[in-house]
């Protein structure tokens, strides 16, 4: 599967906004500049007006005139993230998108208990990677949120992984909590947890999914390396998510996609009562608007 079906996805639903805090970011309104001419939603880009406006005249002048553009004037960071927020808890936008601004800043913002969009549970970084090769997307979880989540949390990881799983056309993902191998060990806890994770599934616990583990990345991912070490199940080899036990895993696993595999991404914080479209500076244009796509479609869930 191809990245670019969540932007035609995208497209065939309603038409959603998306608020941009910060929005004085180059890589940010090209993002914003493709998906106006796709169709795909409209905008409030709030920041620095002048730069905004002086941004958009010297590389996306079509922007100017759009009317699915609004440009609103916010004094600093802060207030930017502010207003982005409130405008989605007042249902002026539908998803809230990082610019040229900390990730601590926007998401004190959305986790602000007054007008935040804390939905009770856990926040969660979920990507969703087309690697050259494989014939179906490739989901990790999570990568930049939470640094080492105890068995709730890891639950609660999948539940929005899942969610977004649906939310791009995957009825029933498989889910693969990674460990190094695929034997409980009582003195590695990855394991430990990727069995009760399996159980609490076939439960019902973690609906809308299969999980099973503990398996390590090979046999999730290749058919031929779970046959090679006679490992039966219906996630190995085929796995949709992949659930690492720890951020340091998952930030590896997600670059070493990007830069050793030319892998492309899109990527969401899902939990909240909203999607949150929070990319790192580094990251691509292309990328940026298929995280877009990726929280449009999630949106419309």
């Amino acid at each position: 599967m191809k990245l670019d079906s969540l932007i035609s996805m995208a497209s065939q639903n309603d038409r959603k906004t998306v608020a941009v805090a910060a929005a004085e970011d180059a890589e940010v309104l090209e993002a914003v500049a493709h998906a106006v001419n796709l169709e795909l939603a409209d905008f409030l880009l709030y920041g620095n007006k002048e730069e905004i406006e002086r941004m958009i005249a010297a590389k996306h002048p079509e922007l100017a005139n759009s009317k699915g553009v609004k440009i609103i004037s916010a004094p600093n960071n802060n207030t930017a993230a502010e207003m982005a927020v409130k405008a989605v808890k007042n249902k002026e936008a539908n998803v809230v998108m990082k610019g040229n601004i900390p990730t601590a800043a926007i998401l004190k913002a959305v986790l602000n208990k007054e007008y935040g969009l804390r939905s009770g549970g856990v926040l969660s970084h979920v990507a969703v990677f087309e690697v050259a090769g494989y014939d179906r997307f490739t989901i990790i979880t999570d990568a930049a949120m939470n640094i080492a989540p105890d068995l709730e949390q890891k639950a609660q990881i999948i539940k929005n992984a899942v969610k977004v799983a649906h939310s791009i056309g995957i009825e029933l993902p498989k889910v693969a909590p990674l460990a190094a191998v695929e034997v409980i060990n009582p003195a590695m806890q990855a394991t430990v947890d990727a069995a009760s994770l399996t159980m609490m599934n076939k439960r019902g616990q973690i609906p809308g999914c299969i999980v099973d583990g503990p398996l390590a990345l090979d046999i999730a991912v290749s058919q031929l390396a779970a046959e090679h070490k006679g490992i039966k199940s219906e996630v190995a080899g085929r796995a949709d998510i992949l659930l690492v036990p720890a951020i340091e895993v998952g930030n590896v696993l997600y670059k070493s996609l990007i830069y050793f595999a030319n892998a492309k991404v899109g990527a969401i914080i899902a939990g909240a009562k909203a999607p949150i479209v929070l990319t790192s500076r580094a990251d691509t244009a292309e990328s940026k608007l298929y995280s877009l796509a990726l929280a449009l479609c999630s949106a419309s869930k």
